[in-house]
């Protein structure tokens, strides 16, 4: 019997940005489940939340919870997107605003991440997925400032052994998204079986890293 727990913001909280019937990740991952065996699955990620946000949502924990995983910090890169229309005089100048921003986050990715593993329960963490902004120009850029968020995540996963989710891989078609920075029904049912085959096929007693996601979403360690 297994019960996981989904933490962070719409990437899992996607309902709201669906049309009328559809269905959104957690549902979508609970038809994945064997529920022959007692899987269940539980939502706590909020539409908007920040990785700040996360230590609520572990309040919020039902105490059979088995397995956590967490898909969030979209909502911080957010929070800076005015640097991408910032003047620089050099190069060296934009890496750095970047790379400041990417060490603040650094900081607090790092200790929502403590937090979640204090509660002894197997985790996985996922990537931030790509914008699907409409303008390619713009596309470009933010799939490029997004790389100091993701190196973040890969790197706190990495030394911890904990599996990771690219949702970079999983959602890569237009049709994956409900507009630019959400998941649609077809890019839920493809992070939800990313999710199934996680929890299928990795082991975490080993505190060894494998990457899930590859082939649409199906998963490939």
């Amino acid at each position: 019997m297994g019960h996981v727990v989904l933490l962070g913001d719409s990437t899992f909280d996607n309902a709201s940005h669906l049309g009328h019937g559809e269905p959104d990740v957690v549902a979508q991952l609970r038809a994945r489940l064997p529920a022959a065996a007692g899987w269940r699955a539980t939502l706590r990620a909020v539409d908007g939340a920040v990785t700040d946000e996360v230590g609520l949502q572990l309040d919020r924990l039902p105490p059979d919870a088995s397995h956590l995983v967490v898909s969030v910090g979209g909502n911080d890169a957010l929070g800076h997107a005015e640097v991408l229309g910032e003047e620089v005089r050099t190069v060296a100048e934009a890496l750095a605003r970047i790379a400041g921003i990417g060490a603040r986050f650094r900081r607090r990715y790092r200790a929502m991440l403590g937090a979640v593993l204090a509660r002894g329960l197997p985790t996985a963490v996922c990537t931030i997925y790509d914008a699907r902004l409409p303008d390619p120009r713009q596309r470009a850029l933010a799939a490029a400032a997004l790389t100091a968020f993701n190196d973040v995540i890969t790197r706190e996963a990495f030394a911890r052994g904990l599996p990771l989710i690219d949702l970079r891989l999983v959602c890569d078609r237009d049709e994956d998204y409900a507009n630019p920075i959400e998941p649609s029904a077809r890019g839920g049912e493809k992070i939800a079986a990313a999710i199934a085959d996680l929890l299928a096929r990795h082991d975490f007693a080993r505190r060894r890293s494998e990457v899930f996601g590859g082939e649409g979403g199906d998963g490939r360690g």
